[in-house]
C-alpha cells in the first residue's frame, strides 16, 4: 500500500480523487480501489515543547534562567489534532511505502517530514518515500503530478533549512520575549512584549516612519517653467533644469531652494529667443507584467480594491482549494516553467469561457505567443500563480473572489498579446544659457496595454495621480511639435512654481508589503543591502500578511484610515530595543543563510552556533537596561500579561500551520526533528552540521 500524506484534508481529497475509484471513506483518510490510502495532517500535528517540559522550573519567568536553549529539542502532539496523528500512526505501519505530499514549499516539505520522523520510519521505507508536488488541484493537474514523483531525499536541504528557520525562530522569540517582558515589569507595564526576527524589524520600520513624519518640517521649493512656440505657432512647455553653478541653492535632492535664484531665471527667460540644442526620438518597447507572485499580488490589491494582505491570501487559499481556479496562491516566483506553455490553449479557453469580460471588445490571445515569463531557471518550488483549465462562475464567487480572478487572469492573458510600443520624444533647449527639458510620449501600438484601458480608465476616475507620482513626470508634457537640432524659437514667458516639500507618507497595506519585499531599500551597509537584493526580502510569501495582522492583534499597530500607524506601546518597544532586533539586517541576513542551506551552500550548525552566541549577548543587554520607554504604558490590546505557558507564542514566521513554542537550557545541539525519535533526512543531515 502506497500512503500519500498530504498537507492538509483538500489537497488529500483533490489526491484522491485522481485515483482508481471506487473509494472507501474512513476516519481521516480515503483509500483508493488499488489499495492505496490517503491521509493528511490538518497544518502542523507536531509543536515544540514547552519550556518546562524540559524542565519544570521554566513553567515561572526568570531572567536568570535565560537564554533557553534546548540540549535536544523535543517535540509534543498538538492536543486539537492528536486523533488525526494517530491515523496517521496506523497507516503509516501498514503502508509499503509513503509520499510526502506536503506543499510545494519550505514549510509544506517540514511538516510532513516531521510526522515521519516523529512516527519512527526508519530504513528503507524512509530511504524510499517520494515526494509529489501539485501547484494545481484540478483533477488533470493532479494527475500530471503523480507521474512526476520524485525522491524525498533530494529535498533533505529545504527541509533543513525550515528546521533551521523553526528553532532559530524559537531561540530568539521565546527568549527575547521572556527577556523584555521581565525587563517591563520592572518600569509598570504589565503586557507581554512579543519580540519576533520578522515582526519586530517590521514594527521597527513602521515606528521609525512614524517619527519621520512627526519630525518632518516643510519647505518651500521652486521650478520654472518656459512656455515655448515655434515659428509656425505650435506650443509646448520645458522645465528648467539648474547646472553645478545652482548647487548652493539646492537641497540633496535636486530642488531649489532660493526663490530669488527662480525669480531671476523666469525674469531672464521671458520673451527671449530660444534654440533647440538637443532632439531625440527611441521607439520604445514593453513587455507584459509578469504573471502574479502572492506578494505583488497583495500589493496591487491592496492600490486597486483597499484589500489587506490577510484578506488576498485567504481569498486565494478559496480560489485555489474551494474552487480549484487558481494555482497554488502561496507562491514568491513570478515566472513559469517552460512545460506549462502547452497548457495555455486550455487555459486561455478556460478564461474566455468563464470570464469573457475581460476580453469584450479585444483581438484574440495568441497561446503561440511566449512572453519572458516562461523561464525554468527562475522557477524553483512552486510557479506564478495563475487561472486553471477550469472554467469559472463568476455568479457563484463572492465579490472578493471574483475581482482576484479576474486580476489573475487577466494578469495571465497579457502574456499572449505582443509588447506594448511608443515613441518617447526628448527636446532639450537653450534660453539666455539656461537648460529646460521636455518629453512626450506617444503610442504607436497598445498590445497587452489594451488588457488594462478599462482599469486604468477606473483608476483615473476614482483618484487623480498623486503629487509624488506628478512631480516625478514632470518633464512629460503633452504632445511636442516637430523640431529639430538648431531650430529657433521664442520664449513668450517664464512661470514661477512654488511647491512644498511633503512628508513621508505613513505606510498602508500596498506600501509596508512593499517595503517587505524590497527590504533591501532599508539597509544603510551596502555589503549587506546587496545581499539582500538577492533574498525574499522581509519574510515570505505565506506569512507576511500573518506577521502584520500579528502586529495589530498585539496592540503594536492601528489603522487611520488607510494608513497603518505604531501605536505608544509599539513606539515604546522598539524604542526599549537594542537597534539591532529592530532593523531588518539581522533576519534578512537570516533568510540568505536558510535559502543557502537549502541550496547546500551551508550547513545548519554554521547558520545555528552562531545565533546562539549572538542570543546570548543580546539577552545580557536587555538585563544591563531598564525600558523606560514603557514606563507609564498600559498593555496594548488583545496581548495580556505574561503568563507560563503559550505566552511569546506566534513570534516565528513560520505558517500559520501550529509551529512551535518553547525550549529547554542547555548547549544547542540539532538532534533530530523530534528528539528520541528516528530524525528525517534532513535531520540526519542537521546533525553532520
Amino acid at each position: 500500500m502506497i500512503l500519500y500524506i498530504a498537507e492538509k484534508p483538500s489537497l488529500g481529497r483533490a489526491i484522491a480523487d485522481a485515483l482508481p475509484k471506487p473509494h472507501k471513506k474512513g476516519e481521516g483518510f480515503i483509500q483508493a480501489a488499488n489499495g492505496d490510502c490517503v491521509s493528511w495532517c490538518i497544518g502542523h500535528l507536531l509543536e515544540q515543547a514547552e519550556p518546562a517540559a524540559y524542565d519544570p522550573e521554566f513553567k515561572s519567568w526568570k531572567f536568570e534562567h535565560l537564554p533557553i536553549v534546548p540540549a535536544k529539542w523535543q517535540l509534543t502532539a498538538k492536543a486539537n489534532t492528536r486523533s488525526q496523528l494517530n491515523v496517521l500512526k496506523k497507516l503509516v505501519k501498514q503502508a509499503s511505502s509513503l509520499v510526502n505530499a506536503g506543499d510545494p514549499d519550505r514549510e509544506g516539505q517540514l511538516l510532513v517530514d516531521e510526522v515521519i520522523a516523529y512516527l519512527g520510519v526508519t530504513g528503507d521505507k524512509l530511504h524510499q518515500t517520494k515526494r509529489l508536488l501539485i501547484s494545481d488541484l484540478n483533477p488533470q493537474a493532479v494527475k500530471r503530478a503523480l507521474g512526476q514523483l520524485r525522491s524525498n531525499r533530494e529535498f533533505i536541504p529545504l527541509s533543513t533549512s525550515a528546521l533551521a528557520r523553526s528553532r532559530a525562530d524559537w531561540l530568539y522569540g521565546m527568549n527575547m520575549t521572556r527577556a523584555y517582558t521581565l525587563q517591563g515589569k520592572k518600569v509598570g507595564y504589565q503586557g507581554v512584549l512579543s519580540v519576533g526576527r520578522v515582526q519586530t524589524p517590521l514594527l521597527g520600520l513602521v515606528v521609525r516612519r512614524d517619527e519621520d513624519i512627526a519630525a518632518f518640517q516643510s519647505k518651500p521649493f521652486y521650478q520654472v517653467l518656459a512656455h515655448l512656440n515655434t515659428e509656425a505657432g505650435a506650443t509646448f512647455s520645458a522645465r528648467w533644469h539648474p547646472s553645478e553653478a545652482c548647487l548652493p541653492y539646492m537641497d540633496e535632492e535636486g530642488r531649489v531652494l532660493s526663490l530669488g535664484l527662480a525669480q531671476n531665471v523666469v525674469q531672464r527667460i521671458t520673451d527671449k529667443p530660444a534654440l533647440v540644442t538637443e532632439w531625440e526620438t527611441k521607439k520604445r518597447r514593453q513587455p507584459p507584467p509578469l504573471p502574479y507572485s502572492l506578494s505583488a499580488l497583495q500589493i496591487d490589491a491592496a492600490k486597486r480594491f483597499g484589500m489587506s494582505a490577510q484578506t488576498v491570501l485567504d481569498t486565494c487559499q478559496s480560489l485555489y482549494e474551494r474552487h480549484k481556479l487558481i494555482t497554488y496562491p502561496r507562491s514568491d516566483s513570478r515566472h513559469l516553467p517552460l512545460e506549462q506553455h502547452a497548457l495555455a490553449p486550455r487555459v486561455l479557453e478556460a478564461i474566455g469561457g468563464g470570464a469573457g469580460e475581460l476580453l469584450e471588445g479585444m483581438m484574440a490571445p495568441d497561446p503561440g505567443l511566449k512572453s519572458k515569463a516562461w523561464d525554468d531557471k527562475k522557477v524553483e518550488a512552486h510557479h506564478a500563480i495563475i487561472p486553471t483549465e477550469k472554467r469559472a462562475n463568476l455568479s457563484a464567487l463572492t465579490q472578493a473572489e471574483r475581482q482576484l480572478y479576474l486580476h489573475i487572469a487577466r494578469q495571465y492573458l497579457a502574456q499572449f498579446y505582443p509588447a506594448y510600443q511608443y515613441d518617447e520624444t526628448r527636446v532639450e533647449v537653450g534660453i539666455e544659457g539656461g537648460r529646460f527639458c521636455a518629453k512626450a510620449r506617444r503610442d504607436t501600438h497598445l498590445g497587452w496595454k489594451q488588457l488594462y484601458a478599462r482599469q486604468q480608465q477606473e483608476d483615473r476616475d476614482k483618484e487623480v495621480m498623486d503629487k509624488e507620482a506628478m512631480d516625478k513626470e514632470d518633464d512629460f508634457g503633452g504632445q511636442l511639435p516637430p523640431l529639430v537640432v538648431g531650430q529657433a524659437l521664442h520664449c513668450l514667458r517664464g512661470e514661477l512654481l512654488e511647491k512644498q516639500t511633503q512628508a513621508p507618507k505613513h505606510f498602508t497595506d500596498a506600501t509596508l508589503l512593499s517595503a517587505m519585499t524590497g527590504i533591501n531599500r532599508y539597509v544603510t551597509d551596502p555589503k549587506i543591502r546587496s545581499i539582500l537584493k538577492e533574498t525574499d526580502g522581509l519574510g515570505t510569501e505565506a506569512t507576511r500578511a500573518g506577521i502584520i495582522e500579528l502586529l495589530f492583534r498585539r496592540g503594536f499597530l492601528c489603522r487611520q484610515g488607510k494608513s497603518i500607524l505604531a501605536t505608544e506601546v509599539g513606539k515604546g518597544l522598539i524604542n526599549s530595543l537594542p537597534e539591532s532586533a529592530t532593523r531588518p539586517d539581522m533576519t534578512a541576513l537570516w533568510e540568505s543563510s536558510l535559502n543557502a542551506i537549502s541550496r547546500k551552500e551551508t550547513r545548519y550548525q554554521a547558520f545555528m552556533q552562531p545565533l546562539v552566541e549572538s542570543l546570548t549577548g543580546l539577552i545580557a543587554q536587555a538585563g544591563a537596561q531598564l525600558p523606560t520607554a514603557l514606563a507609564g504604558l498600559s498593555s496594548g490590546k488583545g496581548f495580556g500579561k505574561a503568563s507560563g505557558k503559550g505566552a511569546g507564542r506566534g513570534f516565528s514566521k513560520g505558517k500559520a500551520r501550529g509551529t512551535g513554542r518553547a525550549k529547554a537550557r542547555g548547549p544547542a545541539k540539532s538532534g533530530g526533528v523530534a528528539a528520541g525519535k528516528t530524525a528525517t533526512p534532513a535531520s540526519k543531515r542537521a546533525s553532520r552540521g
